[in-house]
């Protein structure tokens, strides 16, 4: 293939990719034909086969593509503790971001319809959380342990089941009533921010050594 074959033909994959996204996250996997794909992105039906299989194939490469974004997130749980002075501060900083990454519309959108074909395709549900929200997790318990052996936190016993604790307390009021009342209840910069001050204070009730 030459070299503008190659860049056509990954700018309609990108085309395809982009128009599957927007339809499945409105009608979810069911109500998604590879007709309307096809449309959206300004491609033939034969093209969108050409690059995936069918709608399964199209739907699995979507959801596990978002993974990426953990990344960011990842580095930006180490970053904010890993040499922290302040834990109190630089706690309150990234649960605030970490609270807004989440509540985003697409993120929420994404979590909706992961969680709606859970039952049809059970390991692509495993596989986002595995190398999504897992890994989260995972980065969060590595550096409340070594917060713990600087002596910043005590108490912890389980650091991957004080990780879930802490991002439990974060997201059960904002991404609870999200999914069950949708996107016309999505909260204020403002009101995340007093949610996660919250939830930090409460960690920290529980695990900063007492003066």
């Amino acid at each position: 293939m030459e070299p503008d074959d190659q860049s056509r033909s990954a700018r309609k994959r990108r085309q395809i990719v982009a128009a599957a996204t927007e339809v499945f996250l409105r009608h979810g996997y069911r109500g998604t034909s590879m007709d309307e794909i096809a449309a959206l992105a300004q491609v033939s039906k034969q093209t969108v086969y050409k690059h995936f299989a069918d709608k399964e194939q199209l739907f699995t490469h979507i959801v596990l593509g978002t993974t990426g974004q953990v990344d960011q997130m990842v580095q930006m749980v180490a970053g904010a503790l890993t040499e922290t002075t302040d834990l109190d501060q630089d706690l309150r900083v990234l649960a605030r971001r970490f609270l807004v990454t989440l509540m985003r519309p697409e993120l929420l959108q994404l979590r909706r319809l992961v969680l709606a074909e859970a039952d049809r395709f059970p390991e692509v549900g495993t596989a986002w959380y595995e190398h999504g929200f897992e890994r989260v997790l995972t980065t969060l318990a590595t550096c409340f342990g070594q917060l713990a052996n600087r002596g910043l936190l005590c108490n912890l016993g389980d650091p991957l089941l004080a990780a879930n604790h802490f991002v439990g307390m974060l997201l059960w009021i904002p991404v609870n009533r999200v999914m069950f009342c949708g996107r016309d209840e999505l909260y204020s910069q403002a009101e995340l921010e007093r949610l996660a001050d919250a939830a930090v204070t409460a960690f920290l009730a529980a695990h900063a050594p007492k003066s």
